[in-house]
């Protein structure tokens, strides 16, 4: 496996950095990180990730995963633009709403741009990672890098925003539903730790179902509502108050705010 280097190793980048090695994926030692105040990767450098500058990095690695904010991109890549420009380097952007024509504008690459969006649970092998890009072969590559960290989908580019709502922010929304259901376990019973428990392995399990049949919700659902029955009560009771609405309106409006980048 060739060097990899994350520039921005934040949350994102330090997920993907830790899901790589938790799976097995590569060497810690071949893994180098970059980011604004360096002395907070610290805990990373003694776990044996190679801690360094930006030049360094991209001087040393042939794949380059750039997770900085979006109001910083331009200003990085223009600083590593003479590194970046070599045709052997891919650069793979996990930046929302920077598009693959403005990354090959400002670094000067012709070839080997790659967007992806991945989520934080690319730490647990867990993460669903979009991929967008217009060479087969740059694609294919960062699509077997991701493979073990999760699903992969291969999109079209304009749909990078839509993806970065699902399955980004799409993180932060099943938490909170999860937390809204260990709330209600409390008030029937449940101590917070249990109750937490048992609401995350459901949704496990629920998301599992769909993934092992390829089901519509529905038809999941139907098994578990019978006549007159509690789970129809209580879903419909949900319905009334607006769940499904305002999961919906919340996906929207969340979508709005990335075009609103642009």
């Amino acid at each position: 496996m060739n060097n990899i280097g994350i520039v921005g190793a934040g949350n994102i980048g330090m997920a993907i950095a830790k899901g790589m090695v938790r799976q097995k994926h590569i060497d810690p030692s071949k893994l180098f990180l970059s980011r604004k105040r360096n002395g907070l990767l610290e805990e990373q450098k003694k776990i044996g990730f190679a801690i360094t500058d930006n030049h360094t990095l991209v001087s040393k690695c042939d794949i380059i995963i750039l997770a900085v904010l979006p109001s910083q991109a331009r200003e990085v890549i223009l600083d590593l633009k003479d590194l970046l420009i070599s045709e052997n380097k891919i650069l793979v952007s996990v930046v929302s709403a920077v598009t693959i024509k403005e990354l090959k504008e400002w670094s000067g690459k012709k070839s080997g741009v790659v967007r992806i969006m991945p989520n934080t649970a690319t730490e647990y092998g867990a993460s669903m990672t979009c991929i967008a890009g217009d060479e087969e072969q740059a694609v294919s590559l960062v699509k077997t890098l991701f493979d073990p960290l999760g699903q992969t989908l291969v999109i079209k580019e304009q749909l990078m925003p839509a993806a970065t709502i699902l399955a980004a922010c799409g993180i932060a929304f099943f938490l909170r539903f999860i937390r809204a259901v260990s709330q209600g376990g409390i008030q029937i019973g449940f101590h917070a730790e249990e109750a937490g428990k048992i609401a995350a392995q459901t949704a496990m399990g629920a998301a599992e179902l769909l993934m092992q049949t390829a089901n519509h919700p529905e038809t999941e659902i139907d098994r578990v509502t019978t006549p007159m029955g509690c789970t129809i009560s209580g879903l419909n009771e949900m319905e009334h108050f607006g769940l499904s609405s305002a999961m919906i309106k919340g996906i929207v409006k969340s979508y709005s705010e990335i075009s609103d980048l642009k």
